[in-house]
Parts: structure tokens; sequence; C-alpha cells
């Protein structure tokens, strides 16, 4: 719908540096202006936040958002506590919340035809005590990685510099989490998400089927006892033995979901990364959840949300075939 006119006032709130420059790359903010809706760019001086209240405050009645997550969050915490309808534009790296809204990524443009004739949908946004999150707040080594000077930069050297503490059993996050089956003291990873991931299929593992059933997902790696060779692959493995039913009781992996989680601990504060922006909490850290707090408009042509894949119990062979490492016969 390039060039076609939104009826509404619209302010579209873009990131410049976002997916290594995609809202130049695709000419997003061209098309969102031929569209007659203002682009309000970011700079050092004036983030997302300031610039979508502002937008708010002069009357705006649409406000969009083009860059990644981070950018998102901010944008629909504004949008969220104004009642101001949100568009969404996939221009970052990522772009999980985008995808689990049904848009499509490989076009980010096509996000603004929302502006014309949006469908309207209501969905969930994660909080963390004054803060809100569309994807998901991490703790551990992922958060550490972020603190790392230059981690926009160069993320895999950032990852390498804190993976060894983890690895060797050295590192952990300095708190005591709830879960339905107990308190667990220290764990190693823990990842709490606005609505659950799907887990049971590899296809489509880390995907959101749904954002509005309001509960929060979490996923919380418990300490072994001996430090693992590789966290990543320990972290594979207990999650498989997961997907074949063991139960909670005893694995090195608690998965669940609830409208609140709470993190105690004796430290004053926890580094950790909310959609991809670290930041340090004082404890106790109180997570919950906004059921359909946030008004967004979608596009009327865009790929959706597929149906959530029945959960998959896999043989050694089953998931051989179900990750592609032996051809079918």
């Amino acid at each position: 719908m390039a060039g076609v006119p939104t009826r509404a006032r619209a302010v579209i709130v873009a990131n410049p540096r976002s997916g290594g420059g995609k809202t130049a790359r695709y000419g997003l903010p061209q098309r969102a202006e031929d569209m007659g809706a203002q682009v309000r760019t970011t700079t050092a001086e004036l983030d997302a936040a300031s610039l979508a209240r502002s937008a708010v405050q002069e009357g705006t009645q649409v406000l969009g958002v083009a860059g990644g997550d981070g950018t998102v969050s901010a944008v629909a915490a504004v949008a969220a506590d104004t009642g101001v309808p949100l568009v969404v534009v996939p221009a970052g790296t990522r772009n999980h919340f985008a995808r689990d809204l049904g848009l499509d990524l490989r076009d980010p443009g096509q996000a603004l035809d929302a502006l014309v004739d949006g469908e309207p949908a209501q969905v969930d946004l994660g909080t963390l005590g004054s803060r809100v999150f569309v994807n998901n707040v991490s703790f551990g080594m992922y958060a550490d990685a972020l603190l790392e000077p230059g981690y926009r930069e160069d993320k895999p050297r950032a990852f390498a510099a804190v993976a060894p503490g983890y690895v060797k059993g050295e590192q952990w996050v300095e708190a005591r989490v709830d879960t339905p089956w107990g308190t667990v003291e220290f764990p190693q990873v823990l990842l709490i998400s606005n609505n659950p991931y799907h887990l049971t299929t590899p296809r489509r593992l880390g995907r959101r089927f749904s954002l509005s059933t309001g509960r929060l997902g979490a996923i919380l790696l418990k300490r072994p006892a001996e430090a693992p060779p590789d966290l990543l692959r320990h972290l594979r493995d207990e999650l498989r033995r997961h997907q074949q039913g063991s139960g909670p009781a005893g694995q090195g992996v608690v998965v669940w979901s609830a409208p609140g989680i709470t993190l105690h601990g004796d430290v004053p504060h926890l580094d950790a990364g909310i959609d991809g922006e670290a930041v340090r909490l004082p404890l106790p850290v109180l997570c919950g959840i906004r059921p359909g707090a946030l008004r967004v408009l979608l596009p009327k042509d865009r790929p959706g949300i597929p149906r959530e894949p029945a959960a998959q119990t896999f043989t050694p062979l089953a998931r051989r075939k179900a990750t592609g490492s032996i051809a079918e016969p």
C-alpha cells in the first residue's frame, strides 16, 4: 500500500542502528512518510521512549516503531501506558516479537500497511517492576555478555569472555528462584518470557504461538554437581529430557509457566538482559504479566502465526531425523 495515506495521525519511532541499518536499507522512513506518517529517529540524546512520549503528548493517534526488540519494548511501554495502538516494523536483527506477531520479516515495509487498515489485536506484556518486556528477561551468561564492552560490535568475543566461568561451574545466578516444585538455589541460567516458548519440537524451538495466555514462561537450568564440559550442550540435553516427558523432579532443567515469578537473594543486585538490553536490578526481582495490555495493529496481508505442532516423543533415531542429521529412506 505504498503511497496510500493513513487516516490517523501517526508517528514512527525509528532506530537507524538496529539490524545493521535496516531502516535505511529498506527505505522505511521514506515509505512511512509517503503514507503520511511522521518519522522520528533516535539519537544519543533522544531515546525511543522519549520520542514516543513526545509524540503522544502532541496528539498522535498511532505509534509505530521500526527497530530491534529493545527499541520495540521501549515504545510498546509508552503505547500500553497511554492506550495508543502500536504498529511494529521488524527492522532489528532477530525480530522475535514481530515474528511471534505473525509479521513478514523478509519485507519489513509490509508492516507499514497497518497504518492504513490495520487489524487490531490485544497482546500481553511482561513486567519487571516498572519496566516492561515484549520478549524475555535473562539471568546468567547472556546477561553478563551484554555488559561486556563492545558487545554490539563483537558478540562472539563478548560471549567468549564470560563463558569460561559458567562452563567451569565457577559462576551462576546469585539468587533463589521459586518454582512449582520448590525453590531452586543459584541456577546456572534463568530465562523468563512474555508467554511461554514452545520447546517440544526442534523445528519450532523457541517460538511463541500465543502472546495472549496471560502467563509468563520460565526455563531454569540447575547448577550441576559437576561442571558440564559444554554449557550449551548441557542445556540442550536437559531440554531433550524434558521433551521426553520424564518430569521436572531431579532434572537439570525446570520448565513452567505462571502469572508471576520471584527471585530472592542476599546480594544487593542482579545483572539481567531485558529484551537484549543490559540492566542491573535490585533484589527481590518480581516478574509479572499484564494481560492484553498492548493494542497492536497488524497488516491484513501477513504470514500469520502457524498452528502449534503437537509434542514429539524422541527416540534417538527420530531425533536425528527431526534435526536433519539422517535422511529419510
